[in-house]
This record gives structure tokens, C-alpha cells and sequence, in this order.
């Protein structure tokens, strides 16, 4: 077999013929299969790789410290910066931005940046009505600025992308502080660099107070019951260095394992009164938080971005995107001890998003340890302030947008941040709805400079809890549009712009800004300084 057999002519007196044997077409038939069996496997073999990686990944991009954090450091609380009046009655402020190196207690020092300091900075405390000025030297060794997140103020002294300081020189913005008491910050904001930048530590809070809140019963003895707790993540080395290393398969930017606290890992408070206010800043470049405490108990919600709620809001839960704050007011009972957690939250609309952008992560983040005898707290009162109301009209849905924001991948209606190009041109005094879509289920927040704004809606529902209150950031997750009420009173510039911007700020450093100047009825944009253009711009 395997062969044709040949007939002799002669024997059969008739042709030759050859005659096939039947397993010799099968040969040709099982290589070809092989061959197709082998050229299968290898067009298969990366996408088997391909999967079992993305598997890896998947299974490896969850993050869970709840219950496993061992609180054994105090809790570090912020000093109160120096100031003094000068003889034209403005409060000044000397501040410098620094490097130095740090101990975070995980195997060794790292270096690290701060603000009078080796890491983050003292909080700026001021009066509305007051005029302010700030001296800002730097001394990092490279360009950065220093942006007062929050607060409302000419675009020229906002410290962003177009106020950049030279290393060695001395910025000095000032202003009359007028808006309602709140709690603000302050970060860099160099173009291209701000994750950076934030990262190494250049945080801090600016508070603003005003007779009206100092006139309520609410907990207000700074680092005892009015308590900062600015929250950030953080990724180590084993030698204790901090590690700003990408991530693969993290479109929104560094997400760490590591939670601080006022700069502080594993942080306890030693409460001592009835009930303490946390003014709850997250301060992390990327990290949505659902902050919650791990027996569900109740969180009293007395204020957002720009200041007191009409009334407290009463949940279990409440979600800060990067840039947002909340203050909070938690009543302990003597000896209890409770912990405040990060829980997991819809982030975006598709499981691989969601899960990639630390939607699915539990977090330990702060240990509260209530003493045995308690002082006695007052009551909260059952109104704070008056509630934004920009324009009643504006709440009709039917109502067109002004303005529409689109923000897709790393760019607002389709561009990328230009320092050299104004936007939008705004006219002062006119309140306008601001829509913003959410367009690529990823998710995005919107931050405005030099005012608060009203939220209109969310996908169409009324605002809810610290919504309903002042904001100048807002969290989109995937697939929201929402609508703003925004007017700008006061500060007039047509050449120095303020932004709008996503604030997970890789998003915001790869191009995800646009830019506008608010100027007088009939007046025309000019063109932006050159500041913002000399900043390296990453991610192109």
C-alpha cells in the first residue's frame, strides 16, 4: 500500500490504467490539516497570551486594605501659616516651595516636595472681605506655578498654566478675598506637568471664614473638632521612594495602594468632642473615593466645594472625584472607634473601565478613636445658608445650554489645550447654562476656575446632597451630561484666561483644558501672555 499498482496491457488486452489506491490522497489531506492546525495555533497563541495577560491584569488591578491597615501613626494636622498685615492693611503671606525627603515609615526616605516645608504645605487662613497677598518663591530647581483652587479672583493672579514661576523667582499674587466661607486648596498647574508636580506634594488648604458660619454651632477648633483630612494615594517603592512609574491599561492616570492622610500612612485622630468636622479634600491626581465609615453609620454633610449646604444632608456615603471637598461632621460616642473607608463606586459605564479606574477598590483610609469622656457638642443647626440661585428660569430643562462642553479621551469638543488660543469669550455679569457631555464612557470631572458654580441637573435628575450646594468641580462618570448655572462677577481680563479642565490630571496634562476670558459687554478677546506656551506639554 502507499503505491499504484501497474496492469500489464497484455494479460487484460486493454489499456493500461493506474488504479488509486484509496489512502493515498489521505496523506496531502493530514498535512494540509497540520499545516492549518499549526498556522491556527500560532495566529491564536497571542491572542491566548493577549487574554491571559488582560486576566492577570484584571484579577491584579483590584485593590482591597479594608481591615488590613494598622492605624499606628497620629494623625499629622497641618500648621497654620504665618501672617502678618502690612501697613495697607493686606494680610501677607511668605511661602516657598521646596524639595526635601521625607520618612513615610515604609523602608527607607524619599524625596519629596512641600510648601515651607519637606512635604505639603501649611493652610492659608483668611476673612472674607480681607485683601490678601502672597509671596510665592521657588526653589524646586525647575518651572512650576501655585493655582488657588476654589477661590474666586482675577484670572491673572490664579496660578495657572500662564503664571509660571522661574525657578529662584518670586511670584507675588494678590487679591480681596469675597466669597462665602469655604474650604479652597492650592496645587501647581504648570501645563503638561501638574500630576508631577501634585504628586511630589505642592498641596495645601486655603480656608476662608465669614461672620455668618463662625455664627453657627458647628465644630470649629482648628486640628481638634475642625479637623483637615486631605486624602492621597501613593505608590512605593521597596525602598520607600515614591514611585511615579505609568501604569499599563490606566487611561485615567497613576492609581496607588497606599492611602495618606495629611501626608501621614496608617493615620489615626484621637477625637475628644461629641461630634468633629472633616473637611475632606481629595487631593489625589487620579482616585475616585466613595468615602463611607465601615459600620454604615451616618455622615452629616454640611458643606461642598464652595461653602455651606442650605442644610445638612444626612447619607451613609458620600463620592469625591479628584479637586472635590466636602465637609462632614461625624457624632462619636465615648471609646467607640470607627474608620473612614473608601468604597467601591460606579466610575464608568463598561466593567474594564470601571475596574481600571479603581471603581472596584475598597480603601482603609483614617482611624477615628473617640477618648472615654467626651466634651459635649451642640446640636447641628437646622439651616446653614441660602442655596445657590443663580437664575430660578434656569431650571427649565427645556432650556438651551449657552455653551457645550464635550469631553472625549484627552480633549474638550475635539481639541487639545492651546495656551495660545482663547476658546469661549464670557461676558461678566450674565449667567449662562453651561452643559457638559461626558462623551467616551471614561471617566472625567469638570473644574472651573475664578467661580462656583449651581448644578442644574445630572442626566436629567435634580442635584443631591453636596451637588446642591456651591461647586467648582463636578464628577462625570460614564455617560453623564449635566447642566450648570455659571456667572462670573467682578473680574474683568480680555488677555489672561481662566480654564475649564477635567481634573484627573493626566487627562489634564495630555490636553483635556480649554480656555476663556470674561470681559465687559462688547469687549473683544486679546491674545494670552506667552507664559503657558514656554511649559513643556507631555503626552503628545
Amino acid at each position: 500500500m502507499g503505491e499504484t499498482a501497474d496492469l500489464d496491457r497484455k494479460d487484460l488486452d486493454m489499456p493500461a490504467v493506474t488504479l488509486p489506491i484509496h489512502d493515498t490522497p489521505s496523506r496531502p489531506r493530514r498535512r494540509r490539516g497540520r499545516y492549518a492546525l499549526l498556522a491556527a495555533s500560532l495566529l491564536l497563541l497571542p491572542v491566548v497570551v493577549l487574554g491571559g495577560a488582560a486576566a492577570a491584569v484584571w484579577v491584579s488591578a483590584v485593590t482591597d486594605t479594608g481591615g488590613e491597615v494598622a492605624f499606628s501613626n497620629h494623625l499629622a494636622i497641618p500648621p497654620l501659616a504665618e501672617s502678618r498685615v502690612d501697613p495697607d492693611g493686606r494680610r501677607v503671606f511668605d511661602l516657598t516651595l521646596q524639595r526635601g525627603r521625607t520618612d513615610f515609615g515604609l523602608g527607607g526616605s524619599s524625596e519629596t516636595w512641600g510648601v515651607d516645608a519637606d512635604h505639603l504645605g501649611p493652610t492659608l487662613r483668611a476673612r472674607r472681605g480681607e485683601e490678601v497677598l502672597v509671596h510665592v518663591t521657588n526653589d524646586v530647581g525647575e518651572p512650576t506655578t501655585l493655582h488657588w483652587h476654589g477661590m474666586e479672583l482675577p484670572a491673572a493672579m490664579d496660578g495657572g498654566p500662564h503664571q509660571v514661576i522661574a525657578s529662584g523667582r518670586t511670584w507675588s499674587p494678590t487679591w480681596t478675598v469675597d466669597q462665602p466661607a469655604a474650604t479652597l486648596w492650592y496645587h501647581p498647574h504648570l501645563h503638561g506637568r501638574t500630576a508631577e508636580h501634585v504628586h511630589r506634594g505642592l498641596v495645601g488648604l486655603f480656608l476662608v471664614d465669614d461672620d455668618q458660619t463662625r455664627d453657627l454651632s458647628l465644630p470649629s477648633t482648628y486640628g481638634v473638632d475642625d479637623v483637615p483630612v486631605m486624602v492621597t494615594d501613593r505608590r512605593f517603592t521597596a525602598g520607600g521612594e515614591i514611585d511615579q512609574s505609568g501604569e499599563p491599561f490606566r487611561s485615567t492616570g497613576l492609581l496607588g495602594d497606599t492611602v495618606l492622610v495629611n501626608g501621614t500612612v496608617g493615620p489615626y485622630l484621637d477625637v475628644t468632642t461629641e461630634r468633629i468636622r472633616l473637611r475632606i479634600l481629595n487631593a489625589s491626581p487620579a482616585r475616585v473615593y466613595e468615602f463611607g465609615l465601615d459600620d454604615g453609620s451616618e455622615l452629616a454633610v454640611v458643606a461642598s466645594d464652595g461653602g455651606l449646604l442650605p442644610a445638612p444632608f444626612r447619607t451613609d456615603r458620600i463620592r469625591l472625584s479628584p479637586g472635590e471637598r466636602a465637609e462632614v461632621v461625624v457624632t462619636m460616642t465615648p471609646g467607640e472607634e470607627r474608620v473612614l473607608r473608601s468604597h467601591p463606586t460606579r466610575v464608568a459605564s463598561d466593567p474594564w473601565s470601571q475596574r481600571m479606574a479603581g471603581g472596584d477598590d475598597t480603601l482603609d483610609v483614617l482611624q477615628l478613636r473617640a477618648a472615654g469622656p467626651l466634651d459635649p457638642s451642640p446640636p447641628l443647626p437646622d439651616r446653614l445658608a441660602a442655596a445657590p440661585d443663580l437664575d430660578r428660569d434656569l431650571t427649565n430643562p427645556d432650556a438651551a445650554p449657552a455653551r457645550i462642553f464635550r469631553m472625549s479621551g484627552t480633549n474638550i469638543n475635539g481639541r487639545d489645550m492651546d495656551p495660545s488660543r482663547i476658546d469661549e469669550v464670557v461676558t461678566v455679569d450674565e449667567t449662562e447654562i453651561w452643559e457638559i457631555r461626558q462623551a467616551d464612557g471614561q471617566p472625567h470631572n469638570v473644574h472651573l476656575h475664578g467661580t462656583q458654580f449651581q448644578v442644574l441637573d445630572v442626566d436629567g435628575r435634580p442635584p443631591v446632597g453636596h451637588e446642591a450646594g456651591w461647586k467648582d468641580t463636578l464628577f462625570l462618570s460614564g455617560g453623564d451630561t449635566v447642566r450648570l448655572a455659571v456667572r462670573f462677577t467682578g473680574h474683568t481680563d480680555p488677555v489672561h484666561p481662566y480654564l475649564i479642565h477635567c481634573h484627573l490630571l493626566q487627562h489634564e496634562d495630555r490636553g483635556m483644558m480649554a480656555q476663556f476670558v470674561v470681559v465687559e459687554p462688547g469687549q473683544h478677546a486679546g491674545t494670552p501672555s506667552a507664559g503657558g506656551a514656554t511649559s513643556p506639554h507631555r503626552g503628545h
